[in-house]
């Protein structure tokens, strides 16, 4: 008698993210999604939140130019909760996943809970930061971690605060780091400043990322005149936006670097800004895995930041001449002097995080990670 013949059906995948406007874990979904083998994975994707509009749905555009099936559950808030809720247990069902990935901290909750509901065999969960803010979601993690078969951390340094702090079962954790486009960074243009508002003919130090307390851009700004006064040829440019741009704003017109300090707000086109850039700063009192750090290493340019989570696992050997202490804002303007006041220094940084970025951080790599695990739940 003949055995029955394998199932070569693609496996049925779930990725569900808190929403799809572009960031660093968004980002990862979709390179996800859009990469994975075809005939080996179905990919359906899901957000809690409504679809974006304007230039922030481009992910969006992204995963329906790729063919991908893509829902949103409308969610705006605590009181949209249960419904969404409701919807991601009803959609999981119909399409019979058997493999949930979420991305970020509701989506975590929300989708191991509608996983059990919708009877999905296997849950992914993503720990992308070592969440420092808000100790109940540590607790709320811990106290439906059995719902959880595997975490993805984005870095070693997140995995140890995730079980040092979080308490998560050490045997379930693994790291898959977050990956960069090199091509897509060599091929971007150079950025024209003079339309972000720097006069012609000055250099720019910049910060891309969210304008929030986590990333004490005030403790930056406190020491800015010092530096930008010894550079004076440079000025400062913070891309993003974000609940503390007033604040900000504010700071920079108390010290009178309107002219050294341009605020640009949230830009979809990072790579060209990062390319018309000499240096990157993240000045962070946390993280988990910056990917802006790794944009900077594939736009081969030096980076100055604090010493946070998963910073030194990107920089590697260079990352003592690239890190300072976390808050000692005072050595973090000194790192600034030192690495612009010296070309060759800078060049040679520059070269060595792309260098390492093309070793470590491909999206081939991580994207064979990922579909390395859920083959493994799937068996």
């Amino acid at each position: 008698m003949n055995s029955p013949a394998p199932n070569t059906s693609p496996l049925r995948l779930a990725l569900c993210t808190t929403e799809l406007a572009p960031g660093g874990a968004e980002r990862c979904l979709v390179e996800l999604a859009t990469r994975l083998d075809r005939t080996r994975f179905e990919p359906v994707i899901y957000s809690l939140a409504p679809e974006p509009s304007g230039p922030r749905r481009s992910l969006v555009a992204q995963l329906r130019a790729a063919g991908l099936e893509v829902h949103f559950l409308g969610g705006r808030g605590f009181r949209s909760g249960p419904g969404v809720f409701l919807r991601l247990a009803r959609l999981l069902k119909a399409q019979r996943a058997e493999v949930l990935q979420t991305f970020l901290f509701h989506a975590n909750v929300v989708g191991r809970l509608a996983a059990r509901v919708a009877g999905v065999p296997r849950v992914v969960c993503g720990l992308r930061v070592a969440e420092r803010r808000a100790n109940w979601h540590l607790r709320v993690d811990r106290w439906t971690t059995r719902l959880v078969d595997e975490y993805v951390c984005v870095s070693q340094a997140v995995r140890d605060y995730s079980i040092a702090h979080g308490r998560l079962v050490p045997e379930r954790m693994i790291v898959i780091p977050n990956a960069v486009d090199l091509a897509s960074f060599d091929q971007a243009r150079v950025a024209d400043l003079a339309a972000l508002g720097v006069s012609a003919n000055r250099r720019v130090v910049v910060y891309v990322g969210r304008l929030d307390p986590q990333k004490d851009l005030l403790g930056l700004l406190a020491t800015a005149k010092s530096w930008l006064d010894r550079l004076g040829e440079y000025d400062l440019m913070l891309v993003g936006d974000g609940p503390q741009r007033p604040a900000l704003e504010a700071k920079v017109r108390q010290m009178g670097l309107e002219e050294r300090v341009h605020f640009t707000g949230w830009r979809d086109d990072v790579a060209s800004v990062l390319r018309a850039s000499r240096l990157l700063v993240l000045p962070s009192r946390w993280e988990g895995m910056p990917n802006v750090v790794l944009e900077a290493m594939a736009a081969r340019l030096p980076v100055v930041a604090t010493d946070v989570e998963g910073v030194r696992e990107l920089l590697g050997p260079q990352a003592e001449a690239q890190t300072v202490a976390r808050g000692d804002m005072q050595a973090f303007a000194d790192k600034i002097v030192s690495v612009m006041s010296d070309s060759a220094l800078a060049v040679r940084l520059g070269d060595e995080n792309h260098a390492r970025a093309e070793r470590h951080f491909t999206l081939e790599t991580m994207v064979s990670s990922y579909a390395a695990l859920y083959a493994r739940l799937a068996r």
